[in-house]
Order: structure tokens, then C-alpha cells, then sequence
């Protein structure tokens, strides 16, 4: 009986007509799966089925999924972020690979519900660990972090009052219920990027999870370093988040929620 696999065109270019053509005749893959999203066995012979495919710098991944929690695409991911998948679908506990170097500024994400027009919102809370130069910008030039963003499409926030407008092409990408990627459009009209990958998949409370699920859309605020600071309660973090939109050290934007 043919299996009900959903192989997107995208996916079937990058891994051939001949591998697409096996999969689908079930000779490669097994019937009964985890699914990359919800981590809920799946049946690729009673129900639809996703193949995702995981692409880093010299390594792919392929794998699978309720077609109700992902469509079939590929995702564009660093090398050091699928090795961490591969890590935690074989249960390999190894080290990650060393983290960027002390003096260069990376993304650190922070994830809670924030409240606004009376219900509470999903919401990744992004802060460098230092400041942001431009591409191609000399040392000690200033932080171009907030810049950047608004270039990108986001928008400043004056205050927490209203949910802020979509911005187009992007996504928060949950797979296995754990954070692993912020996604932007690719060039050109190519498949989404990773603008932020987690060093491990990130964990998620149930409540942020059943938000999310709930609204299909994250929030996402973004603030120079030393603006927020990593709060240990979302009461605190709301705060710091008033604090940074009065400051005019605040923007924002909503994005939907790839996976469950």
C-alpha cells in the first residue's frame, strides 16, 4: 500500500527524483514515526505525512511530520544546529560544538506571555550580549542592532498596548514542542533562513506552547544589549519591556508559529 507521504517540490529537488520516488514506494522509511513537530507517534500509512528536510553547510537531515503540524519544505539551518538535532533525535548527550568567540556578540532568546488587550501572547524576547555592528562596519562604530530591524521591516514600539502588525516571510519555528529557529525570507524568493537557531532546541512552558498553538502567531520583541536583562518572572519581564518601549529602545513584530 503506498505510503501517504507529501514530498514537497522543493524537497524532491534537493534529494532527487530517484530518493523521492523510494520514499514515497516506502522503501526507505518506516511506517510508524515521531513526528519533528508534536513528538507524537505517526503513521505514515494511515495518515498524511509531512517529509521536512533539514539542510545545514554539509549536512542534511530528513524528517517527519503530521501534515497537520507541517507542510512538507525544506529548513535552512546552521551545521552546528542540525548536529544538535541529530543529538537529541539519537539521544546523544555529546558535547556541542564551542560557542562563538568571547568578544562576538550573539542572540540570546528569552521566551513568556505578555499581556496584551487582555489576553496573554506568546512572545521570544531577543537581546544581544553586546552591540551589533553592520556588516562591514569598523569595530567601535556604534550598536546597529535596532537600525538593522527596522530595515528589516520591524517596528519601533512606544508601548505594549496593541499587538504589532505581521511582518511578511518571517516565522518562529517549533519542532519536537522545543524553540528552534527564528526564520526569514530567503534571497531571492528561496527557502526560509535561520536569522536565530538555538546552540540546543530551546524548551518551552505548556502555557507558552498552548498560546501559541492557540493564536498561530508569536510576538517579537527586540531590544539593544543591557536593555532587558534576563528576568526570572514575566511579571519582571513585562517591566523591563515597558521600560525599553518608553526608552525608545524597543521594536517589535508578529510572526506565525511553523509546527506545534
Amino acid at each position: 500500500m503506498p505510503r501517504m507521504l507529501d514530498v514537497s517540490d522543493d524537497v524532491r529537488a534537493e534529494i532527487g527524483d530517484e530518493e523521492a520516488d523510494r520514499l514515497l514506494a516506502g522503501e526507505n522509511t518506516p511506517g510508524s514515526y515521531d513526528c519533528t513537530s508534536c513528538r507524537t507517534p505517526g503513521d505514515a500509512e494511515q495518515e498524511r505525512t509531512s517529509t521536512v528536510l533539514f539542510v545545514g553547510d554539509e549536512t542534511a537531515v530528513l524528517a517527519f511530520a503530521h501534515a497537520t503540524c507541517l507542510p512538507s519544505q525544506i529548513v535552512t539551518v546552521s551545521e552546528e544546529q542540525l548536529q544538535g538535532a541529530v543529538r537529541s533525535i539519537t539521544g546523544d548527550d555529546g558535547e556541542a560544538p564551542a560557542d562563538a568567540a568571547p568578544d562576538q556578540a550573539v542572540l540570546g532568546v528569552t521566551s513568556g506571555l505578555v499581556l496584551i488587550e487582555g489576553e496573554l501572547r506568546p512572545a521570544l524576547v531577543v537581546e544581544p550580549t553586546g552591540a551589533i555592528a553592520r556588516p562591514g562596519a569598523a569595530p567601535g562604530g556604534g550598536d546597529d542592532f535596532l537600525p538593522l530591524l527596522i530595515e528589516q521591516g520591524f517596528l519601533p514600539v512606544a508601548s505594549l498596548d496593541s499587538v504589532p502588525p505581521p511582518l511578511p516571510g518571517w516565522s518562529v519555528l517549533l519542532a519536537m514542542g522545543q524553540l528552534h529557529a527564528v526564520l526569514q525570507p530567503g534571497t531571492g524568493g528561496g527557502s526560509p533562513v535561520a536569522w536565530w537557531q538555538a546552540h540546543h532546541p530551546l524548551q518551552v512552558t505548556e502555557d507558552w506552547r498552548t498560546a501559541a498553538n492557540k493564536t498561530q502567531t508569536v510576538l517579537l520583541f527586540a531590544a539593544p544589549a543591557g536593555s532587558i536583562g534576563r528576568q526570572p518572572r514575566e511579571d519582571m519581564l513585562r517591566d523591563a519591556l515597558d521600560k525599553a518601549a518608553t526608552h525608545g529602545r524597543l521594536v517589535a513584530a508578529s510572526m506565525p508559529l511553523a509546527g506545534t
